[in-house]
């Protein structure tokens, strides 16, 4: 059902590296194929101004769609830190007071893997109360905190807000939206349509996935929710015609003359 008091926000989530972490931790820090609802709620969170500490009870209601219009590449980063005070790294023990203790033997270099996603191009669809998506999708545009794509160091490449969409199906909202890919992920692309794969939360979808957070507070530690997804794939004009489709032949009319490159120095 759709109603006039609820809405759709559109969110273009593109960089050089993009990181949307599961459950993992310690050394090793993975990243999950597409954004997660918690780095997505986040990033709203931040765009509004909102403190850790703050509620996430009306951004968690939102329902969220993802789709995939340049999956990217996976990165393995070798991540190394120390203190730059030349002081031994904290370990896990705390003392009497509740503070962390310098690792023994001190340890004063730490090695971690960290995975990131490269050029990569989501499309991302929230549907929910419409008074509160106008809000979000203003302070998209004009973010009190810095965007992050899943951690700090991934800025978003270009304007993020696709706009606020009358209210719609998260699977119909998403085929409404025009094809995100590079330029030239595009041209290597032939026919006049590309399937794109989705997952769209959905109560009755078939499968499970952990991601809903219930606080961004450091102090007290983020448990994830369970929400129920399912996955499609959406067609989605490429913007190409049928003509370019095919390769030019003797007949054809629209054939580019001969071009030398290599004319222009001289050769």
């Amino acid at each position: 059902m759709t109603g006039t008091d609820r809405a759709v926000l559109m969110l273009r989530l593109a960089a050089p590296l993009q990181s949307w972490g599961g459950p993992s931790r310690y050394n090793l820090r993975e990243t999950r194929p597409e954004p997660t609802k918690s780095g997505v709620l986040g990033l709203l969170a931040a765009a509004e101004g909102r403190t850790r500490e703050a509620s996430l009870t009306d951004l968690v209601g939102l329902q969220l769609g993802v789709r995939v219009d340049q999956p990217g590449t996976l990165l393995r980063d070798y991540h190394t830190s120390s203190d730059y005070r030349g002081l031994p790294l904290l370990s896990a023990k705390t003392n009497a007071k509740g503070q962390q203790t310098r690792t023994t033997p001190p340890k004063y270099t730490s090695v971690t893997r960290r995975f990131y996603l490269q050029d990569a191009v989501f499309v991302a669809a929230l549907r929910g109360p419409q008074a509160l998506l106008k809000s979000l999708e203003q302070a998209v545009r004009n973010p009190v905190f810095p965007l992050s794509l899943g951690r700090r160091s991934c800025p978003p490449t270009g304007p993020v807000s696709l706009g606020l969409h009358a209210d719609n199906r998260l699977e119909d909202a998403l085929k409404g939206v025009p094809w995100q890919a590079s330029s030239h992920r595009r041209r290597q692309t032939q026919g006049a349509t590309v399937s794109l794969e989705a997952t769209v939360e959905d109560p009755a979808g078939d499968q499970s996935t952990v991601d809903v957070p219930d606080t961004y507070d450091l102090k007290t530690g983020t448990r994830f929710g369970r929400r129920t997804v399912r996955h499609l794939w959406i067609p989605v004009p490429t913007g190409r015609s049928t003509q370019q489709d095919h390769p030019a032949t003797d007949t054809d009319t629209t054939r580019q003359p001969d071009h030398d490159p290599f004319a222009l120095l001289g050769w």
